[in-house]
């Protein structure tokens, strides 16, 4: 079976060749970088995937952590390559040198991250948690929650969570029910239950450090009133060290269909003894500082999905290389040679369709990063502010896109090994359940859509979808071959169409058709994810138009032409699909709004 986890000429295309992304070294804060920096830790981080990650996906998979005496028990292994993570500095990599950090861009930093997911998903996930709460409590902690938590999260002493779940109230924060109680020695007494934390539990760190949503007492109703507390699973003492048990308690492990290796909890605040929280920011406005982790945890989801469908494509393709079965139709001879069934024209299709949704997946994922990255770091201001605003906007995208169609690719791997994928000796049905959680957790797709036509469309005047228009016209401006134009007309066209659809639904919702609109916002979801996703391979296939003419060897002209053929996949066989949900969206179809619960 392949160790290809990311084909690393694809990741170089798309980092180089599409974004650019040696010219981050022009920035001050990454000018002590070179494209060879990243190259080597981007080197690195594959290697370490490789070795110490892939080793032990299947085994965590099959023995998952187990709920012994209220601890948890889990391979070695897991701690072992977290903690191989944490020395290589990848906790840290984005963080300030002073951090401890190497300054690297989101860019690169993803992409790395991108190898250890697709390795091993289960594993990833404690690093990949630790850094999002590290990231909440740099940005919104006081200095002495900083001084205490950063430094031991960063080395890997630490690990972090987001608790937010609750057992009554799933994605509805609006009606949870934990409370936290102020007292006169400068804490809070946090009380309550949450549930499906990821993480919330396990033998890898010395602590854990929970960041908790609650409500203090007399807080207003609804979202408004959540604040955001810092739990740790120890209390921590003046020097950032670990001492006695705090309040926090393993109620149970959740068993899941897949992503076995991340422990999912059952979590009891101040039950068995006082619980200890600690006020991140201002009272009240915990969601407003939540959100900052969970954007950041939804587009690592997206880009979760879009290298775990990444890695089923690379399997399903080695195998279809691999296996000999049948013969071409025009073949009449039953005694001439079987050929590869790669050579058969429907296998091709599955594998040009897992090439389209994985290698699309990744480009609009990496694209959030490059916001990321021009958000923070851009030397213009009104440049950091379009690109914040071109992220808030593409969020739900990023998260529920790849989501969908990264199990879709999986289960097309699954289809290329045909009975053998169907059991556990081949790994793509392990992918598959690995990947089935993704349009489920840090807001199932649904919510996605309702955020995006219910929201983010909307906001401060639409401004950052006029943003986007431009910067898909720069691109549909620079397809100059004969394809990439028909591609580029084809693009426009629908787009176009988009728009009339987007105004229209606008008008419903100022006139106060509400339910009406929303009743068919992942329709909306849909149209608008192809639309970019569609974007994502115009530009490159404008790249690798531009290099094909130069390409010097075999090889490289064999990467290009296949960039161009799965681009082509996706204008003649996806894009068209849009065309339900663009007369669903016009007709405001009442299908789905007008069922009752009475008549299923």
């Amino acid at each position: 079976m392949t160790d290809t986890l990311i084909d690393r000429r694809d990741l170089e295309f798309q980092l180089y060749e599409v974004m650019n992304t040696e010219a981050l070294t022009e920035r001050e804060r990454f000018s002590e970088h070179s494209k060879d920096t990243f190259d080597a830790v981007i080197e690195t981080a594959d290697k370490m995937a490789k070795e110490k990650f892939a080793n032990h996906n299947s085994a965590a998979d099959k023995d998952e952590p187990r709920f012994v005496n209220g601890q948890v028990e889990m391979l070695p292994d897991v701690k072992q390559a977290f903690d191989a993570y944490a020395e290589a500095g990848f906790l840290a990599g984005r963080y300030d040198y002073d951090l401890g950090g190497m300054q690297l861009p989101e860019s690169v930093m993803a992409a790395c991250n991108g190898f250890f997911t697709a390795a091993n998903p289960g594993t990833a996930g404690y690093p990949f948690l630790t850094t999002a709460a590290a990231n909440l409590i740099r940005v919104f902690g006081n200095d002495e929650q900083k001084e205490k938590f950063l430094p031991n999260m960063l080395s890997g002493r630490y690990s972090g969570t987001m608790a937010l779940t609750e057992p009554h109230a799933g994605s509805s924060l609006a009606d949870i029910r934990t409370s936290a109680t102020p007292t006169d020695d400068g804490h809070y007494l946090i009380k309550g239950a949450k549930i499906y934390i990821s993480g919330g539990e396990q033998s890898i760190t010395e602590n854990i450090v929970h960041m908790v949503l609650a409500k203090i007492k007399g807080a207003p109703a609804g979202v408004k009133g959540i604040s955001l507390f810092i739990v740790p699973k120890f209390h921590v003492d003046e020097n950032g060290n670990p001492g006695e048990r705090n309040g926090v308690s393993l109620a149970g492990l959740i068993h899941k269909l897949g992503y076995r290796g991340t422990t999912s909890t059952a979590l009891s605040f101040g039950d068995d003894a006082p619980c200890h929280g600690y006020l991140v920011g201002e009272p009240h406005q915990g969601l407003k500082y939540m959100f900052q982790m969970m954007n950041e945890a939804r587009i690592g989801v997206g880009f979760g999905a879009a290298v775990i469908g990444y890695r089923g494509y690379m399997h399903s393709l080695e195998y279809a290389k691999d296996r000999l079965q049948g013969r071409k139709a025009s073949e009449k001879n039953p005694e001439s040679p079987q050929v590869p069934i790669i050579d058969h024209a429907d296998v091709r299709r599955m594998l040009l369709a897992q090439k389209a949704y994985s290698e699309g997946g990744l480009a609009l994922c990496l694209y959030g990063a490059r916001l990321m990255d021009d958000q923070h770091t851009h030397p213009d201001e009104q440049k950091r502010m379009e690109a914040g605003k071109l992220l808030d906007l593409l969020t739900p995208v990023i998260k529920a896109w790849p989501s969908e169609y990264g199990p879709k690719a999986n289960d097309l791997a699954i289809q290329v090994y045909g009975g053998a994928g169907y059991t556990r000796e081949y790994p793509v049905e392990q992918c598959w359940r690995d990947n089935r959680l993704n349009p489920i957790h840090e807001g199932t797709n649904g919510i996605q859509a309702l955020d995006l036509l219910g929201r983010k469309i909307w906001q401060d005047q639409s401004h950052g979808l006029q943003l986007l228009m431009q910067e898909m016209q720069t691109d549909l401006q620079a397809a100059t071959t004969d394809r990439c134009q028909q591609w580029a007309l084809s693009l426009s066209e629908t787009l176009q169409q988009a728009v009339k659809v987007t105004q229209s639904l606008g008008k419903s919702l100022m006139g106060g058709e509400v339910d009406k609109t929303l009743a068919n916002a992942s329709c909306y979801l849909h149209l608008f994810g192809h639309i970019i996703v569609a974007w994502m391979w115009l530009r490159q296939a404008n790249a690798a138009a531009n290099a094909l003419a130069s390409a010097n060897s075999d090889s490289e002209r064999n990467f290009y032409q296949g960039k161009l053929q799965a681009a082509q996949y996706f204008f003649h066989w996806e894009l068209p699909t849009v065309a339900q949900d663009l007369v669903l969206l016009r007709n405001q179809d009442d299908t789905c709004l007008n069922m009752k619960a009475d008549w299923f």
